[in-house]
C-alpha cells in the first residue's frame, strides 16, 4: 500500500508539473521593432508561443542595456519563478553567467557568447555560411567591383561574417574589394545611415549591411544602388533596389530548446547550427538577380548543407598578401569564433 501512494504520488508530481504552463523570457537589446536581430529573435518567440500555446507562458523585456540593469532583469525574472531565461545578445554574456550561478535551478541560455554553466548553454547561428551567399550575389551585381559594408563591432562575429562575405564576393569577382565602416553599434539608424551614403559617396555600387535597423536599405534605396541586409527579409524598405538578407530562423533553436527542457533531456551546450539546421538562410532572392546567378548560390548553399564545401576551406590569404590557411586546410571552430583578421580584399582596419 505504501509504495502504491508513493507511485500514485510520483505520478501527480509529474501531471502537475506537465499541466503547469513552463514560464519563459526573452531579454532583448534593441526594441522589436528594430526590424533587424531584435525583431528576429521576437519572430522567434512568436514561433514558440504558436507551437506551444498555453504549455508555455512567454514574456520579453525588449531594449534592457548591458551592465547593473541587465542583472538586476535577470535576478527579477529568476525570483518570480522563470523556468527558462534567453538573453538575446553577446554583450549579456558575464551578467547572464553571474545570475545563472545564483540561480541554479533556472535554465539560462545566451546568444552568441563563450560562457557556459551546468544551467547555462549559449547558442548562435553559424550566419557566416548564409554571409558567404549573399557575397556570391553581390560579386555578380556590382558594376565597379567597389562594395560598401556597414558594420557593427570589431569583433569575431562580425569580423567573420565581412571575411566570408568577402569570399563569396571575390569567388565570382576575383578583382572586386569589399568596403568597410565601423559604426560602433548595433542599432543606431542614424550613424548606419550616413556609414551607408559615404561608402555610396566612395563609389560602392552594393551596400551590405550587418547591423540590426534597415537604415543602410533605405540609403541604398534613396541613391538607387542596390542593397543585401541582415536578420530578417528587408524587403519593404529598399523595394527597387533589394537583393536578399541573410536571415535567422530562431523559433527553430528556441522551440528544439524547449522540447528538451520539457522532456527533461536538457543538457547545457554550446550550440552552433548552420544552413543544415535552418537555422540561418537566406531570404528570398528578388528578381533583381539574373537566374544563373540564383542557380549558383542554390548549389553552393547546397553544398554547404551537404558539408562538401566549407566557407573557409584554403587556400586563403589575409588582407595584406599573407596565407592564412593551406589549400587542403580549414579554419577551425575555435579560430573562426576568435577571428582578428581580414582576407584578401577587404579594405578597411580592424581597431585594436
Amino acid at each position: 500500500m505504501k509504495k502504491l501512494l508513493l507511485l500514485l504520488a510520483v505520478l501527480l508530481v509529474a501531471v502537475v508539473a506537465i499541466a503547469s504552463p513552463l514560464k519563459v523570457a526573452f531579454i532583448y537589446v534593441g526594441p522589436v521593432g528594430d526590424a533587424g536581430w531584435t525583431y528576429a529573435h521576437d519572430l522567434g518567440r512568436q514561433y514558440v508561443q504558436n507551437v506551444f500555446g498555453n504549455k508555455v507562458q512567454v514574456t520579453y523585456i525588449e531594449s534592457v542595456p548591458e551592465g547593473a540593469e541587465a542583472i538586476t532583469v535577470l535576478k527579477s525574472l529568476a525570483s518570480r519563478g522563470f523556468n527558462v531565461i534567453y538573453t538575446t545578445s553577446f554583450s549579456y554574456m558575464n551578467q547572464t553567467f553571474q545570475v545563472a550561478k545564483q540561480f541554479p535551478k533556472v535554465i539560462f541560455e545566451n546568444c552568441s557568447g563563450y560562457k557556459t554553466l551546468p544551467n547555462m548553454g549559449d547558442y548562435f547561428g553559424r550566419i557566416y555560411q548564409a554571409e558567404f551567399l549573399t557575397g556570391l550575389i553581390a560579386g555578380a551585381m556590382t558594376k565597379d567591383g567597389k562594395i560598401g559594408y556597414v558594420a557593427a563591432y570589431p569583433i569575431p562575429e562580425v569580423i567573420r561574417g565581412i571575411d566570408a562575405f568577402t569570399i563569396g564576393v571575390r569567388m565570382v569577382n576575383p578583382k572586386a574589394t569589399v568596403q568597410v565602416v565601423w559604426v560602433n553599434s548595433w542599432y543606431d539608424p542614424a550613424t548606419e545611415k550616413e556609414a551607408a551614403i559615404s561608402l555610396i559617396n566612395a563609389g560602392c555600387d552594393v551596400i551590405k549591411s550587418e547591423t540590426d535597423s534597415a537604415a543602410p536599405l533605405q540609403a541604398a534605396e534613396e541613391h538607387h544602388v542596390y542593397a543585401i541586409g541582415y536578420n530578417t527579409d528587408m524587403i519593404k524598405f529598399a523595394p527597387h533596389y533589394y537583393l536578399t538578407s541573410a536571415v535567422f530562423n530562431w523559433g527553430k533553436f528556441y522551440v528544439s530548446d524547449i522540447k528538451k527542457i520539457m522532456n527533461g533531456t536538457w543538457k547545457s551546450q554550446k550550440y552552433w547550427g548552420g544552413l543544415d539546421d535552418g537555422v540561418v538562410g537566406l531570404a528570398p532572392i528578388t528578381n533583381n538577380v539574373p537566374e544563373q546567378v540564383k542557380k549558383l548560390v542554390k548549389a553552393m548553399e547546397n553544398e554547404l548543407k551537404d558539408h562538401k564545401f566549407r566557407v573557409f576551406d584554403g587556400p586563403i590569404y589575409d588582407q595584406n598578401g599573407k596565407l592564412k590557411v593551406a589549400a587542403g586546410q580549414t579554419l577551425s571552430d575555435q579560430d573562426l569564433l576568435s577571428m582578428d583578421w581580414f582576407v584578401e580584399g577587404v579594405i578597411g582596419k580592424i581597431p585594436k
